[in-house]
């Protein structure tokens, strides 16, 4: 008996691995080795064993990919390293100015990148514990994403098992989750065959159907995945470079691009560019641009990050597309912090996979300099690929009926006069009495970065706002289910999941909070640098627009912002408001708070350090209350030298800046 259930796990795990490998000849090289008919055999011989044995199922089985009922919401996932963002490139100057600042900061005169295309998907992370696929994620804010993991079992281009005998013990890939071009428009075809509603474009079709509550929808999307790179690995695998880094996604079984490789020096740089943009609508996929990243991880790690990106990395955008419309009418739109903003309503066109209506023309003086009347023909584009705006106006096609557009000088929300202070940007003076910037305060009080709060969108603010039930934040959480219930479109289950969610949302973190309250150039970052260097509102509310500057990357324009927001009455009051009705947030973390022996003190890592990684350094002086930085200035207060240091340190001498060994920043610490 022992012997047959042996000989059965035995044949199992023969089946899987042929199918995984079938799956790899398939979906990642496009090149199978089986027909259709074979593989069905060969899957419903494992299917068969598993059911008669299902104490013998495994999780890396095929079989595995598609089950589990339809969850009511995603989990939150923290990712152990951040999945940052990164900046982009537009222009041949700005791509100029990225190659010579990394050539400066590391003191060579030819750097190698690494090149590859720049996915027009949904960035993920997948976690293979002893090389099996255990949980996978989508990026979200960077630092927290949602848990995906069934949804992406369905994706045959994804092993649930690591092809290799020995796989580290932890491993974190990153990568993307797209749509191919040919899966999209049978996709289409097939929701119109249905009666139901088309996608805009492929990766909006990936993004909705990797978000799908139920697997089992997900299954039936045609979704694939792009490996790039890796995030926390135990052991450390000692890879030299993202070349390598490459080479090994490859080994294991991970779909890669073709396109990936490497160049030297801003030249290379530009010619892969311009290869790539030839190639772009041959591609079987969307692309919107190209990534370069230094090449060697000993300079990655002394360039370091800046906010929310690698200062060894960007992406250099391709040019948006473009189309010709009319300008139907002009008006304005008034922001969040006051900021009254031009939009041309446009005659409806195609750009870029969605229909446009609307365009900014961003402030007056632009506008006026690209000399744009209502009746123009104009040229649209999506900026960046995502914000509509008018390029240019075709000045030989403009009618003789065209109008010229006049900004008001008085808000056309709330009346109260216009004013322009030292800037291209007319604002409303009437602040929180205006109910435009009401309004648009409370919609990003509850947007996803903030309080994340589900179900309090654009359309719901608006209803609600426009009823009396909310006028300012702390209204949010008075609301009752009986007022809720009262509205158009509003059933009594939606209204209940809407106060369980500003019930939730009260539960919050100190950077969220900061960040929540919509302090005019206080973004996540800043609020972070806040929450980090102080702990505590309270402790935040006291400083000057003087103290505010001892903080590392807060200067004068942003420490006003933040002293003028806390010095008015109202503010407080909002406040004190909130909390009192339950907003709360734990003790900000001591390793990332202003106590310890650090406590203000700025630090920049340059060189290799004798027994220890840059990070680990970084841990240990965050610990302490200190803050490391990419880059030296006049506010750093120690420099922490190895052995190979680049201008970073020069720049320490020249700026006077005091340098350290790591044998001298432990004996700071004890």
């Amino acid at each position: 008996m022992k012997a047959d259930k042996e000989n059965t796990k035995n044949k199992i795990q023969e089946l899987i691995e042929k199918i995984n490998a079938f799956d790899y000849q398939y979906y990642v090289l496009d090149n199978p080795s089986l027909s259709d008919f074979e593989y069905d055999k060969i899957f419903k011989s494992l299917v068969d064993l598993e059911n008669k044995n299902p104490e013998l199922i495994r999780p890396d089985s095929p079989s595995q990919r598609v089950g589990g009922k339809a969850l009511d919401a995603f989990e939150s996932v923290i990712h152990r390293q951040a999945m940052l963002s990164l900046n982009n490139a537009f222009e041949d100057d700005e791509l100029m100015a990225f190659d010579k600042r990394i050539k400066d900061d590391i003191g060579i005169d030819e750097v190698e990148y690494a090149v590859e295309p720049k996915f027009d998907g949904l960035a993920i992370t997948l976690t293979y514990e002893n090389g099996i696929f255990v949980q996978g994620a989508t990026r979200g804010d960077g630092y927290t994403g949602e848990n995906v993991t069934h949804n992406l079992k369905t994706i045959r281009s994804i092993p649930t098992k690591l092809n290799h005998t020995n796989p580290p013990k932890l491993l974190e890939v990153r990568g993307e989750v797209l749509m191919l071009k040919k899966d999209f428009e049978l996709l289409n075809q097939k929701q119109e065959s249905l009666g139901e509603k088309k996608f805009a474009n492929p990766r909006n079709a990936a993004a909705g159907s990797l978000r799908q509550l139920d697997p089992r929808i997900t299954a039936t999307r045609p979704l694939s995945f792009f490996s790039y790179g890796l995030g926390i690995c135990e052991p450390n695998l000692n890879l030299k470079n993202h070349t390598e880094t490459i080479q090994l996604l490859k080994q294991f079984n991970l779909p890669i691009s073709d396109l990936s490789s490497s160049v030297k020096g801003v030249k290379g740089l530009q010619s892969f560019y311009d290869k790539v943009l030839k190639l772009r609508d041959t591609l079987s996929y969307d692309i919107d641009g190209v990534v370069y990243k230094v090449n060697s991880f000993n300079y990655q790690n002394e360039l370091g990050f800046v906010s929310r990106a690698p200062r060894w990395a960007i992406a250099h955008k391709f040019p948006a597309e473009e189309a010709l419309t009319e300008i139907l009418d002009i008006n304005v739109q008034v922001g969040r912090t006051g900021a009254i903003t031009p939009v041309a309503r446009l005659k409806p066109v195609f750009v870029g996979g969605v229909t446009v209506t609307n365009a900014t023309l961003h402030n007056e003086d632009e506008m006026i300099r690209k000399d744009v009347h209502i009746g123009d023909m104009v040229s649209v584009r999506r900026a960046g690929d995502v914000i509509p705006e008018i390029v240019r106006v075709l000045v030989d096609k403009r009618p003789k009926t065209i109008k010229k557009f006049k900004m008001p000088t008085e808000c056309p929300e709330c009346g109260s006069p216009l004013i322009r202070i030292d800037e291209a940007i007319i604002r409303c003076s009437g602040g929180l009495i205006c109910p435009a910037q009401q309004k648009q305060s409370i919609i990003h009080f509850a947007s996803r970065k903030a309080m994340d709060i589900e179900g309090l969108g654009d359309k719901s603010v608006e209803q609600l706002f426009n009823v009396g039930l909310i006028n300012g934040l702390p209204d949010i959480f008075k609301l009752e289910l009986e007022q809720l219930v009262s509205l158009d479109r509003m059933a009594e289950k939606s209204g209940q999941n809407l106060l369980d969610a500003i019930e939730k949302s009260k539960a919050t973190s100190l950077p969220r909070f900061i960040y929540a309250l919509g302090i005019r150039n206080v973004g996540e970052s800043t609020a972070k640098d806040l929450a980090g260097f102080y702990g505590d509102l309270d402790e935040i509310m006291k400083q000057t627009e003087e103290s505010l500057q001892i903080v590392p990357d807060i200067g004068p324009t942003v420490a006003k912002s933040i002293s003028d927001f806390f010095g008015q009455r109202k503010s407080r009051e909002v406040i004190e408001s909130l909390i009192g009705l339950g907003v709360c947030w734990p003790k900000y973390d001591i390793k990332k708070s202003a106590s310890g022996i650090f406590a203000t003190k700025t630090f920049v890592l340059t060189g290799t350090l004798p027994s220890m990684s840059r990070e680990e350094a970084k841990s240990i002086i965050e610990m302490n209350g200190g803050k490391v930085v990419g880059s030296v200035s006049k506010k750093t207060d120690y420099v922490v030298a190895g052995s190979d240091a680049g201008s970073k340190l020069t720049s320490a001498q020249e700026l006077g800046v005091k340098i350290i060994s790591q044998q001298e920043l432990l004996k700071l610490i004890i």
